[in-house]
Order: structure tokens, then sequence, then C-alpha cells
């Protein structure tokens, strides 16, 4: 069924209510293990089908944020979603306190209990008000962000739209560019605060009304880390600190070399290469047929996953006016569909992106047919392997978008990939900083987000900017505000594909067999798990960067960056 043509209908939340609390009566009242295994069957497709609702109203609204009917729509969800929660939560109770409890393990799997134990401690009826508000306060972020309409090159432009001026040889448009970007963030910065400041005391709230003294665990409670917390993300950071930012800051000088410029401005960073980044050698469609005849190539499994995307319409890739901005994908559950979403404009990212997220797709479309909906994706850390991964193992093909430019694209990809995780962590520091210092003021986050990027990003120079050099930065960046704790995920999953690349350099079918196993699995285990089923290191462990960082760096090394 095309995307187009799915129905869509908003559930009745009484009606829901009253049949899932039925059904929860049914499965307490059960006499045998059987027949709890087939209310959980009952509970699990009705669970399904609102969030598969759910999803096409969220999908549909960021295609279009200005559907006056699917953004009431996504407003209803915002306002009924905490109530379904609740509902989920008492279902979730009953399972891990239930007498059957062994057989259902045996017969859903031991993971399943151990996220619905986690579960169970960060949600109670008690803050379910504050969840509601929670989602409008997204919500109102969103759109302030896709408000955007910056008048640029005889335009007015979307902020993806301006992206493919950012990295231009002439220093003179990418600085305006990133002026003219900058700018919309600096007017509207105090509302960014306020929205930011809001977030945070009511997170705080929601943390403190469940007993935690901040919101740093309930946040890693609510990411269903199962087998980590703060401590391993610090020495994890540490490992970053003293292995990664050094090579990134070695091939940040050969950039600052390589384009020709005395000092590397915040403008300078996006531009890799004096001759321009490389970029895709056509439009939208033809990156799309291109992306089948690779997929074709690459397996029969991703042949059929890749055909069954192209010819269903799911794939909306083209940046336009009222479109949320960024990239993801999700999976529309009772279709078994997943869903690309993409904001092309014309760079180099319109090809990673669509191999990014055709890694969650994927994985989505390998692991569809799980009856329990928690497996349908990992949690984020370990999704993010299948994405990065598949960024890797479609490098054979990268000829088909790049033409002659392929290995200006091979290095400026893996040099970005190093260089990006810096960033990331700098992003989960913030992160920790803002939510165990909660009455700390905008003034004082902007502060602390500068100490971290001189700590991570030594090179960062925003001396011609105002609103960056006092601590303005991450304002863009969506995960700090929408997804608490998401992001050290990206650098986690980000160490092992560089592993995956290490391995398929090595043995491409052995890495391959490994990749596809990990994305069959789907949510079945917990991170540190499914990367040990993916014959992979634990970035927790000690010397796990270490391991992969020597190769790439030699890799880098080997090529003359100059003559690309």
């Amino acid at each position: 069924m095309k995307f187009n043509e799915m129905h869509y209908e908003r559930p009745d939340m009484q009606q829901v209510e009253e049949k899932f609390s039925e059904l929860l009566h049914q499965f307490n009242s059960a006499k045998s293990a059987d027949e709890q295994k087939r209310v959980m069957e009952d509970i699990n497709s009705l669970r399904s089908h609102f969030m598969t609702m759910s999803t096409l109203a969220s999908i549909r609204n960021s295609i279009d944020t200005r559907d006056a009917f699917y953004r009431d729509e996504k407003a209803y969800f915002d306002e009924v979603t905490p109530t379904f929660e609740h509902l989920e939560t008492l279902f979730r109770g009953a399972i891990t306190s239930s007498q059957y409890r062994k057989e259902l393990e045996a017969a859903f799997g031991a993971h399943l209990f151990r996220l619905a134990d986690l579960a169970v401690q960060f949600f109670s009826p008690e803050i379910i008000e504050d969840m509601k508000q929670n989602n409008q306060l997204v919500t109102e972020y969103n759109a302030l962000v896709a408000s955007a309409k910056i008048p640029f090159d005889g335009k007015e432009l979307t902020l993806s739209q301006l992206g493919k001026y950012v990295n231009v040889p002439d220093r003179s448009v990418r600085k305006a560019a990133n002026e003219a970007r900058y700018e919309f963030f600096a007017a509207h910065e105090a509302q960014f605060d306020d929205i930011y400041d809001r977030m945070v005391k009511l997170r705080t709230q929601m943390a403190r009304k469940l007993g935690y003294d901040n919101f740093v665990k309930m946040g890693y409670a609510r990411m269903n880390r199962t087998d980590y917390g703060p401590t391993e993300a610090a020495a994890f950071r540490k490992q970053v600190k003293d292995l990664i930012v050094p090579l990134a800051e070695k091939l940040r000088e050969r950039q600052r070399e390589r384009i020709g410029v005395d000092t590397l401005h915040y403008y300078d960073t996006a531009l890799n290469f004096p001759s321009g980044n490389p970029e895709p050698k056509g439009d939208a469609d033809w990156i799309v047929e291109n992306g089948r005849k690779m997929y074709h190539e690459l397996s029969p499994e991703t042949d059929e996953f890749f055909a069954f995307m192209a010819d269903n319409d799911l794939l909306d890739l083209l940046s336009k006016e009222g479109k949320r901005v960024g990239g993801y994908c999700d999976i529309i559950p009772e279709e078994k569909a997943p869903f690309i979403f993409a904001n092309f404009n014309g760079t180099a990212h319109d090809v990673t992106v669509l191999t990014h997220e055709a890694g969650h797709a994927f994985q989505a479309y390998s692991s569809r047919n799980y009856p329990v909906p928690e497996y349908l994706f990992p949690t984020s850390e370990a999704a993010e392997i299948h994405s990065m991964s598949m960024e890797f193992f479609t490098w054979d093909w990268m000829n088909l978008f790049f033409n002659e430019d392929t290995e200006k694209f091979k290095f400026y990809h893996l040099s970005d990939s190093v260089t990006t995780i810096p960033y990331l962590v700098s992003v989960d520091e913030f992160q920790h900083f803002v939510y165990e210092n909660p009455d700390a003021t905008p003034a004082e986050r902007k502060a602390a987000w500068r100490d971290i990027e001189r700590k991570y990003l030594p090179h960062r120079n925003y001396a011609e900017n105002e609103y960056l050099e006092r601590g303005g930065y991450w304002h863009q960046q969506l995960h700090i505000f929408n997804y608490p704790f998401y992001y050290i995920d990206y650098a986690l999953a980000q160490i092992c594909a560089l592993q995956f690349w290490k391995k398929m350099h090595d043995n491409r079918e052995a890495a391959w067999k490994d990749y596809l196993h990990l994305c069959k699995l789907g949510g079945t285990m917990s991170f540190v798990d499914l990367v040990r089923e993916a014959n992979l290191i634990s970035p927790f462990e000690d010397g796990c960067v270490k391991s992969v960082i020597g190769e790439i760096e030699k890799w880098l090394d080997s090529v003359d960056d100059k003559a690309l």
C-alpha cells in the first residue's frame, strides 16, 4: 500500500482506555501462562494500532507543518499519548509481576521484561499533565525552527535550503549564508532560551515527583538504557577526549591548509575542498534511482527492501516550505512499513542521509514481523549502528552518485565521521550540566556550552559572531530540546560503525553477515548484548577506541587530500 493510501483515523481515547483496561483485567485474572500470552498478543495489537495512527499523524504533520488537519491531530496525540503511556505502564507492571513471568519471558524474550522493569520506574499518573506540557513545548520548538524564512540570494529559504550555501568555495558567500542562518537564531534567542528553560524545569519537576534527585537518571531510564549509565558514558567521553580530539584537530588543520585560509573561522568548517565539497551529480529522483541500483547490487535483502520503499512512496526527501527540518526514519507498525523523511538540498548530505536513514529502515524492514512493538527498533544507540554502518557498506557504489568526485567523497565522509564525534560528546556533556544544574540561567547554560566546546572542539573560532561566541550554537540542535540525552548514541554507534569499516576492509563478506544478523535481531536485546552479537567491541571497554582509530588515521594519512 502506498503511503498516501494508508488510512488514518483518530483513535477514540475513551474506547482505547476501556478496551485496554478490559484486556488488563483479563490478563490479571488469567489462570495460566497460555491465557496470559493470548491476552498479551491482543494488548500488543491494540498498542500497534494506536502507534500506527500516531505515526501517520506525526509523519504527515512533519511533511507540512502548515497543514491544519494534521497539526490538530499532532496536537491531539500530544494531549492523549501520556494517558496511553500510563496504560502501557500498567501493562508493564502487570507482566513484570506475573506469576507466569518465567513462561512469558520464554515466549516473548527476556529483554521485553528488562525494559518493562525500567519503564515502571520513570512513569506515574502524577506526571501525565507534565508530559502533556512537555509535548507541547517540543511542538513549539519544532514550529519555531520550521518557521524560518531567510532572505538570501534573492530567495526566501528554509534553514535546510540555506544549507547548500554554507559550504561553497566563495568565502564571502558562505560567510554571508552562515550569518543569515545565525541572525535567525539570534533574533529568536530569547524564545529559544525560554522554551528550553521551561523544558528543563518541567523535566526536573517530573523527575523529583518520581523520587529522582534530578532528571539525569530519569533521562537514562527513558532512553531504555538497561546496561550502562552516566559513569560509563563519562568514561567513553574520556576516550574521545584522549584519542579522537587530537586526530580531529589534526584533520581540521589539514582542512585549513587545504582550503587555503589563515584562520579556520566558524563559516569555513563546512568547506572541505577549495574546488568545493563533493556533490551528487543529479536531482532527488536521480539519487533514488541510483539508490535502487545500489541496493539491488549490494544484497538480495537490500534489493527487496529498497524496491518496497520506492514502490510504495515511503520516502519524502525534498526540502520545501513548511516542512520540518532534519531527517528521520519511522515505522508504521500495522503496515510493517518503514518511512524515510529527509530534506535534500543538493549537497553530499543528500546521499549520506539517504544511506543513513536507509540503514534504519533496512533494520526495521528486517525485523518488521516481531509481534512485540518494543522489538521493531532497538534502543537508539544500537539503532544508530545500523544507519552509520550502512553509510560505509555502500561505499563501493558511491561512484553512482559522485562520479569523478568519488575519492573526494570517501575522504570527506571518513574524516567527517571522526571530526563529528567530539561534537556528539559535547552535546552529551552539556546535557549532563544542564540537568545537574536545573536552576542555571540561560546565560550560564550558554557559558557552559562554550566551555565544553573549548574542551572538545578547540578549533572553533567565533570571533566574528557574538551570538555564537557567547554560546548560542546549541539552539539549532533539535535533540537537545526534543530528545534529552539522545546524542551520545551517535558517538557510541559511530565507533561501532568504524569497527565495521575496518572489518569490511579485512573481510567484507564476514562483515556483512554480522551486520545482517544485527539488523534481524531488531530490539530483542540491549545495546551491549547487540554489540557482542555483531562481534564488535563495546565502546565502554577500555581500549575500544584505540583498537580502531589507528587504522582510520593510517587510511586518512595515505590520502593526498590536497590533490582531491
